[in-house]
């Protein structure tokens, strides 16, 4: 493969504490991104908002100006993590939907090509830049954009369940499985929206646990690990 989009959760960033950055876990991520990078792949970053704000944190709040809470929310993590890999020595760039000072640079696909052909790993922050989309979506509609090859989809999780394993011991892991099968159980791999994208873009997903040894590395290689969404 020549380029991925790799989507983390806020929360499993966040590690023991659930809340904020965890800099070990942060740092154990960025050292197997680097060993990627060094390879010649091309990454691409999405992040979640959970460690610090979910959109329905609070019932007293508007859904537009909660949901634009989470994109700040992303924006923090992506200037962070960023700096956790420069540090391990990659070149990254932060790209936003919306301007944001200094901070970040503006989005547009050309913008992000010129960014991985200087060698660097581009985050996508912010979210789409708007309300009622989430960074699920985010991460499909990056994908597709930037002509990715594959979602890696790193979760708490170790990969697709027919059923929810933190409730039912017996749920059954798939090893792959089809997104219209995804989407017609409502499987928890991406919310509808993203799932929808995907299947109509045939973005294939490959979907599994953050915090097993080496797993970013082992699933941009392709190894046995997590479970495949298939797209064909």
């Amino acid at each position: 493969m020549k380029r991925v989009l790799l989507k983390l959760s806020g929360e499993a960033l966040a590690g023991d504490k659930k809340m904020g950055f965890d800099e070990a876990t942060v740092t154990q991520v960025a050292r197997q991104v680097k060993v990627l990078a060094d390879e010649g792949l091309e990454i691409g970053v999405v992040i979640g908002g959970g460690n610090f704000w979910r959109g329905r944190s609070s019932e007293t709040i508007d859904r537009t100006k909660a949901d634009q809470i989470g994109m700040l929310a992303t924006v923090m993590n992506c200037i962070y993590v960023s700096e956790i890999f420069r540090s391990v020595g990659m070149k990254t760039a932060i790209l936003t939907p919306f301007v944001c000072g200094a901070f970040t640079d503006l989005f547009s696909k050309d913008k992000a090509n010129e960014c991985f052909s200087q060698g660097k790993v581009v985050f996508f922050a912010g979210g789409t830049g708007h309300p009622y989309f989430s960074t699920d979506t985010t991460t499909a509609l990056r994908a597709v954009e930037i002509d990715a090859e594959m979602i890696l989809l790193a979760k708490a999780v170790d990969g697709v369940y027919d059923s929810d394993p933190k409730v039912n011991p017996e749920a059954k892991k798939y090893d792959s499985v089809h997104i219209q099968e995804v989407i017609d159980r409502k499987l928890a791999v991406m919310d509808l929206t993203a799932s929808i994208m995907c299947m109509e873009n045939r973005m294939p997903m490959l979907v599994f646990g953050l915090n097993e040894e080496n797993s970013i590395i082992r699933a941009a290689r392709q190894e046995v690990l997590g479970t495949k969404v298939l797209v064909d």
